[in-house]
């Protein structure tokens, strides 16, 4: 539609299945980049890419012809494909959900830093108590049974 427009910035944030350390020090190099390549292909912006060995930040400006659910599926099965192939780990999957998370225009330069700081971030703070500070900030309930089980 030639007269629509959208702003929309959602930080989302999803983990290896079963948090499995399976993004290693020297893939998340080529991995991140790799997403970023993902939503480009899907007319999605990726403005920031990061996160650990067990998890993913990304940073998006999805357009209104795609949903949240269906971004995401790009993103997690296009790079679990590019991770079975690049690297022959067939054990490799993301988890089932994710976390989608509204930001606003005031709080992009926060989320970027945050985004860009996951290294250091995660040596104090590990992807759980992470992650339920992230539902609880946005009041979003939830029952850690259907979280981490």
């Amino acid at each position: 539609m030639s007269h629509t427009y959208c702003c929309s910035f959602l930080h989302c944030v999803f983990s290896t299945k079963d948090r499995r350390k399976s993004i290693s020090p020297d893939i998340q190099p080529r991995l991140w980049p790799y997403l970023g390549g993902i939503a480009r292909n899907h007319g999605i912006r990726a403005l920031s890419i990061g996160g650990s060995d067990d998890h993913v930040h990304i940073l998006l400006s999805i357009p209104s012809t795609i949903t949240i659910a269906d971004a995401m599926r790009i993103m997690k099965s296009e790079s679990s494909r590019w991770m079975h192939q690049e690297y022959a780990r067939q054990d490799f999957e993301w988890q089932e959900g994710y976390g989608a998370f509204s930001i606003g225009h005031s709080q992009l330069k926060t989320t970027l830093a945050y985004i860009a700081g996951q290294r250091e971030h995660h040596k104090t703070r590990d992807f759980k108590a992470e992650f339920v500070a992230f539902l609880k900030k946005n009041k979003i309930e939830f029952d850690s049974q259907y979280v981490w089980g």
